[in-house]
Formats: C-alpha cells, sequence, structure tokens
C-alpha cells in the first residue's frame, strides 16, 4: 500500500493526512498525537473513527494541521482519517456515514458588524 493523502476540515482548521501500512503510531505536527491532544475527549475525537472500523493498529499516520483551536483541529482530523478509510475500503463508508464522520460541519463564526460591538448584538432600538 502506498501513501494515501487526504485532507480534513472544520472551522479554520485544515488537516493533511498521509496514511501508510504501519502499526498505529500517530503523529501530529512531528509530535506523538498524545502529546499534541492532551485531553482524552479529544484523544478519542481523533481514533474515533479507526475505533470503529477496527483499524487502530493497522496504519501509521502522519498529520500537518493548522488553524483554528485544538478542538477544531481535532475534528478536522477525525475528518480526514474518516475519508481515508473509505478510500482504501467502500464498505466502511457503511459504518462511518450513519455516525456523521463523512460530513464536514459547515459552521463557521458569525462575522462582526459594523458599528456593533459583536456579530449578533441587536441595534437600539428607538421608537422615533
Amino acid at each position: 500500500m502506498e501513501t494515501i493523502h487526504k485532507i480534513g476540515r472544520r472551522k479554520t482548521a485544515v488537516a493533511r493526512v498521509y496514511v501508510s501500512e504501519g502499526k498505529g503510531n500517530i503523529t501530529v505536527n512531528k509530535k506523538d498525537f498524545k502529546d499534541y491532544f492532551t485531553t482524552s475527549h479529544l484523544q478519542y475525537k481523533v481514533m474515533q473513527a479507526l475505533n470503529l472500523t477496527d483499524h487502530a493498529t493497522s496504519f501509521d499516520i502522519k498529520v500537518n494541521v493548522f488553524g483554528g483551536g485544538v478542538t477544531g483541529q481535532a475534528e478536522a482530523i477525525r475528518l480526514a482519517i474518516s475519508r481515508v478509510l473509505v478510500e482504501l475500503n467502500a464498505e466502511n463508508r457503511l459504518i462511518l456515514k450513519p455516525e456523521g464522520l463523512l460530513t464536514r460541519d459547515p459552521r463557521m463564526v458569525e462575522r462582526k458588524k459594523f458599528g456593533q460591538k459583536k456579530a449578533r448584538k441587536k441595534f437600539q432600538f428607538s421608537k422615533r
């Protein structure tokens, strides 16, 4: 198996994932993913697609991720890994699709409006 490259995005985070045959090592920005994502919740998000398809120790994964915060980065990585697993085996789609792991989350931060403090602050009401 050659290296497979896929991209995942979430908010402003972009993750480039390179997957090859291996023992289950995951490297994020040249660090072990457990050092990069310190909380167990974020580590679970990164491993979720691999655990659902029973490939947790089948591949070595190298990730370059930038932008956004740690949660957005973890979810971007999860999307990219899910896309790789579907390319490897189309049957994985039946497992990952109902869990929502193949859907790019389109929600973005709403921009700030001019003359206002925040995006959703209401304009000052005046009867006259």
